[in-house]
């Protein structure tokens, strides 16, 4: 790995921000989902959930956006195990809807941690979603159109948090935990080798500090032979 490449990573992992995330309310077509998580690793989101009833939508909804190997996403059945998971970090659910109660998505203080669910682009977010959410929020529109597309009201609403959280100086302290930087610094610094570990079945080795694999003669014999055979310890 390059030192170009490793300080890029590490800057990455530095940004990421694991108490922001969005929720893809039955979102299915692909080009709007890659939009979405394109911004999102932009804008420093670690993982985002999605929400897929069934097996078709979930094949529909699949996507190859080079962002995905950066930007994980957490696939659920049903809006209750999403609402679950956002409670289980205490995080606040915003939910983007019409409705009484819905107040200018700027208003929101986005350094707390928050679930952002978006709906579909057929029905927006599904009646489960209204009722998980403790605020609704609107994007304010003035022209004759009533909804932008999800991955344009997505991209408002994230850098708005992005926005706030930079000025609360959120950014560039390291939150991830160990075990993750160093999988990703494995896998997005040495591909050839991290795809090489997944099919000869080899744990990942540690990545120093400068970006170098740190791995006993043993690994290296493994990763040098045709095939790999775990040695019994």
């Amino acid at each position: 790995m390059s030192p170009e490449r490793f300080a890029r990573i590490n800057e990455m992992l530095d940004n990421r921000q694991p108490d922001l995330t969005l929720c893809l309310d039955k979102v299915h077509k692909t080009n709007n989902i890659a939009a979405v998580i394109r911004t999102a690793d932009a804008v420093g989101i670690h993982q985002i959930h999605a929400v897929w009833p069934d097996i078709e939508m979930r094949v529909s909804g699949n996507t190859a956006s080079g962002s995905q190997q950066w930007v994980n996403t957490i696939k659920h059945y049903h809006m209750d195990d999403a609402q679950q998971a956002f409670h289980a970090q205490g995080m606040q659910i915003l939910a983007t809807t019409f409705s009484a109660t819905a107040v200018d998505f700027r208003d929101i203080d986005y350094t707390r941690p928050t679930a952002i669910i978006l709906g579909n682009e057929h029905d927006g977010v599904s009646q489960e979603g209204i009722a998980a959410a403790d605020q609704h929020i609107i994007i304010p529109m003035i022209g004759m159109v009533q909804s932008l597309n999800v991955s344009v009201a997505s991209a408002l609403i994230m850098y708005e948090a992005q926005r706030q959280r930079h000025a609360a100086n959120m950014y560039g302290t390291r939150l991830l935990d160990d075990t993750y930087c160093q999988k990703m610094l494995f896998e997005q610094g040495h591909p050839i080798y991290a795809k090489a570990c997944r099919r000869k079945n080899l744990p990942y080795p540690q990545i120093d500090h400068a970006g170098q694999i740190l791995a006993d003669a043993n690994w290296w014999a493994n990763m040098r032979s045709a095939e790999y055979h775990p040695i019994d310890t």
